[in-house]
């Protein structure tokens, strides 16, 4: 006989042991539904845990499984209920394609005039403040890589507001005080 297999035995005959005390026990302390939930990932952990159980007092131990599991999806769903009441509290986040959080317009004009992928990007950097160093595992590039895309879109958004009157490069100011 296999060790798999007669781990599967040994297993078996647990279940056929404990499963329905088990079920029993969460049945009083829980809704149905969570019970099942309950009971399943208690079975997992005997599972996992199979040649941590004692030959003797295996329903007990069973229990204390399942009470330890209890407790986890307890305050599993309490930490749940706090995030959504917190969610429920916040203002919702912008819709996509709404300018992000500057509101201007005429940025997100021409920034939807980039690339999917040049978006992304200028949003990485600009919006959640990374570096290329950070952009690069992100988008499943080299760092390198990340530096000259994130040079290329930045130019090619700075254009963008150009074209628009809304942006000057170094270039525009240098040109500018040798003229006047």
């Amino acid at each position: 006989m296999s060790e798999s297999s007669e781990r599967r035995d040994r297993f078996e005959e647990l279940a056929a042991l404990v499963y329905e005390p088990v079920q029993r026990y969460l049945l009083r302390r829980l809704n149905p539904e969570d019970a099942a939930d309950v009971l399943s990932e208690t079975m997992l952990t005997l599972w996992r845990r199979l040649d941590d159980i004692p030959s003797h007092n295996r329903v007990p131990w069973s229990y204390g499984v399942a009470r330890r599991v209890m407790a986890n999806y307890r305050r599993g769903q309490r930490r749940h209920l706090q995030l959504v009441e917190r969610l429920e509290r916040e203002p919702p986040p912008p819709p996509p394609g709404a300018g992000g959080e500057s509101g201007d317009t005429e940025l997100t004009a021409a920034l939807a005039r980039l690339s999917p992928s040049d978006q992304e990007l200028l949003r990485l950097w600009a919006w959640e403040g990374l570096e290329p160093r950070d952009i690069a595992p992100v988008l499943g590039l080299t760092t390198n890589a990340a530096t000259i895309r994130l040079s290329r879109a930045r130019k090619k958004l700075g254009e963008g507001l150009k074209d628009r009157g809304r942006f000057r490069t170094q270039e525009d100011t240098t040109q500018e005080g040798a003229a006047g």
